[in-house]
This record gives structure tokens, C-alpha cells and sequence, in this order.
């Protein structure tokens, strides 16, 4: 009797073309922790960095001077220092503000990689709200640069009263953030005027939600979080059920920092590819209509790209980098009252802090200066 030949044929397995970054390993689980002396780098430096970040020149009550919760500094992926003070330690969650805008970047990018939304969409077309007049000529890649022309007020202790922002988060707006923001009325042509707005980040999420429709409660936590290991996260919505992207994500300083690594991988993780190169790149890019805003105060504070700052500065417009001493391939995620994500991929460096910096007397760039001192080999 012949013997019956049996052709079992596995599934093939694709693997997005990634490779282990410096430190062999993706923080998926946690952190490996050196000291920067293991690493060759200068630790009293790195610790004269700590010193000043936590150095108090005020007290609680006049809410005034270096006020630091958390410091953490990865290197070529390894955690070389944290640090943390008042009351907050290595597992209390920290309010992001504005840092919350580079995950709104972060949830286009994978949507737009799964085929779901293009950044040169017409946003009316997942936003009724927007379909009239010039409203229409909105698209998502205007609202990811900060150049959607809707007219917006981002003050906030400077003019509570005619603030947009305000009115959107605490009263008008707070229970529907992307109809408050897609109900403004139109200022500029859409492209062409960069102003840094909150609600062209929260109506980016309304429109998120309106693509993905029952899925959206758990994209961010299955697309992102989970897939990069953030283990403790709160992302707030309002009464509408709108992630609010602006500002409410709750995460811990750990778990931000595998946010900036993230970038600093261009979207590689472990063996998947989170967003595109081309969406790096994207992100990576001044806004087009930064060079076409001819007048806006402090203007050459605002290098935005899609969500997140670019450290490139502006020759034809005199422009200098807003960190001088860091490299030109520096991507910042930023928020109110000192918050940062530093992604250096030329160093191998994120440096992420946290704070109540309100009144302004802390010096970044000090601090930062010292930590790039602290990673030069001794």
C-alpha cells in the first residue's frame, strides 16, 4: 500500500522591515536602567541637570518658581535618570495639556495607515458641520497644521474673557468641543494662516469619531497604547463622548517617555510599523502656512508641524531654533505650564518633564543645555 504524502503549508507571516534600536530592545514591558556612567556619559553633569530642574524657588501657596514634578532622561535606550518631587513618584499618572495633541498626530497617522482617512481629505466629508460655504474648503492635513482658518482665541490668562479655548473646555463649548470649534466662523482661507489652536485638535478628534464610529472607544488603547506598552493611561472625553485631545490625557512620565521613543523610531515597534515613514516625514515637516502668516505675535515660538515643534528655525525670516543648542531633527511635544517631550533621534535622547512652570522663571533651554552636556561621551 503507498504511503500518502501529506503538504501541511503554514500561513506566511509578514513582518514590517524594523530592526532593534540601540539598546536591542523595545521598552514594551518596561524600561532597562544604566546609570549614564555605564554608558560612558557624564553623570555629575546629568545630576547638575536634576539639580536645577528640581531646584525650588517658590512655595505652594504663591504657586511661583521651579515647580518640577518629574524628570526622565532615556539614552540610546536605557533609562539613565528620574527624578520626581511633590508628591508625584514613578507610578502617579501627570496631566499631559498640550502634550495630548502629539497623540492626536499619533491616532491620524495609524488611521491614515490603515487606509481609514487621507490627510488631503475634505473634512466636511466626516463632519457635517463643516459643510458650507468655506468651511468646505477645510482639510485634515489644514487642522493637523494649525491652519484651518477658523477664527480661534488660545489665550488663556491673558484674556479669559474672549478666550475660545476657555470657553470651549469650562463653559460654551464643554459638552460638545468639536461642534463648539466647527461652529466658529471662518478668519482665513484654510492653509494659508498658521494660529495655534485647541480646537483644531479636539475637532480632529470629533471627525476621528465620526470615521470609526463604534470602534472609537477603544482605538487609542488597542491602536496605541496597548501596542507600545502604556500601561496606565486616562484619556478624558466630554459629554459628547470626544477624546479631548487638546489636553486630558493622564499618563505616567514612563510611559510618555515610550511615546517619544515611538517617534524616535519613526513609528517602528517591535516587529510592526505603527505609522508610515511618510507620515514621519509628515510630522517631522514646519507647516506650510508658517512661512505664509505674516504677522502673529510670538509667531517664532510656534515652529508647528503637525502637532508637535520642530527645531528647525527660519533663515529667510530670521527666525533662530527655538532650542538653540539642541540638533535641527529635535521633535517637541509641548504643553501649558512646562510640559515636554524632548525626541532627539541624532542622539538617541528623549528627556521628558514634567511641571507647574506657570509663571515662566524656569529656563528650559538651561536645563536642556545641561542634559545634552551629560550625554557627551567623557
Amino acid at each position: 500500500m503507498k504511503k500518502k504524502l501529506f503538504l501541511i503549508l503554514l500561513p506566511t507571516i509578514l513582518f514590517a522591515d524594523t530592526k532593534l534600536p540601540k539598546g536591542n530592545y523595545f521598552p514594551t514591558k518596561e524600561w532597562k536602567i544604566k546609570s549614564p556612567k555605564d554608558l560612558g556619559y557624564n553623570e555629575a553633569k546629568i545630576n547638575e541637570a536634576l539639580d536645577y530642574a528640581f531646584m525650588r524657588t517658590g512655595d505652594e501657596k504663591d504657586r511661583k518658581g521651579n515647580r518640577t514634578d518629574s524628570v526622565v532622561v532615556i539614552k540610546d535606550g536605557f533609562l539613565i535618570a528620574e527624578k520626581y518631587a511633590r508628591g508625584f513618584t514613578k507610578d502617579s499618572r501627570h496631566l499631559s495639556w498640550s502634550v495630548g495633541k502629539s497623540f492626536v498626530n499619533t491616532l491620524f497617522g495609524i488611521a491614515e495607515k490603515e487606509g481609514l482617512v487621507n490627510r488631503n481629505d475634505f473634512a466636511y466629508k466626516y463632519f457635517p458641520e463643516l459643510d458650507k460655504d468655506e468651511k468646505r474648503e477645510i482639510k485634515i492635513e489644514h487642522l493637523l497644521n494649525m491652519s484651518s482658518g477658523l477664527d480661534w482665541n488660545e489665550g488663556y490668562e491673558a484674556s479669559p474673557l474672549n478666550s475660545t479655548v476657555i470657553q470651549m473646555l469650562y463653559t460654551l463649548g464643554k459638552k460638545d468641543m468639536a461642534k463648539y470649534t466647527a461652529e466658529r466662523p471662518m478668519k482665513h482661507k484654510p492653509g494659508t494662516y498658521l494660529y495655534y489652536s485647541s480646537g483644531d485638535s479636539n475637532l480632529l478628534m470629533g471627525i476621528l469619531k465620526n470615521i470609526l464610529k463604534e470602534k472609537y472607544s477603544n482605538y487609542p488603547k488597542e491602536k496605541l497604547f496597548d501596542k507600545i506598552g502604556m500601561k496606565d493611561v486616562f484619556f478624558e472625553r466630554d459629554a459628547s463622548g470626544t477624546f479631548i485631545g487638546s489636553s486630558y490625557i493622564y499618563a505616567t512620565p514612563r510611559d510618555y517617555a515610550k511615546f517619544g521613543y515611538l517617534y524616535l523610531n519613526s513609528g517602528n515597534w517591535e516587529n510592526e510599523k505603527i505609522f508610515s515613514d511618510e507620515w514621519m516625514k509628515f510630522t517631522t515637516t514646519l507647516a506650510p502656512s508658517f512661512e505664509k502668516t505674516e504677522s502673529y505675535f510670538g509667531l517664532e515660538e510656534h515652529f508647528l508641524s503637525a502637532q508637535w515643534y520642530v527645531n528647525t528655525g527660519m533663515k529667510s525670516r530670521n527666525f533662530p531654533k527655538m532650542w538653540p543648542n539642541a540638533p535641527e531633527d529635535t521633535l517637541v511635544s509641548s504643553g501649558h505650564w512646562g510640559q515636554k517631550i524632548w525626541v532627539i533621534p541624532s542622539l538617541d535622547l528623549i528627556v521628558c518633564i514634567f511641571a507647574d512652570h506657570r509663571d515662566k522663571s524656569f529656563d528650559e533651554n538651561k536645563f536642556l543645555d545641561l542634559v545634552l552636556e551629560g550625554v557627551k561621551k567623557k
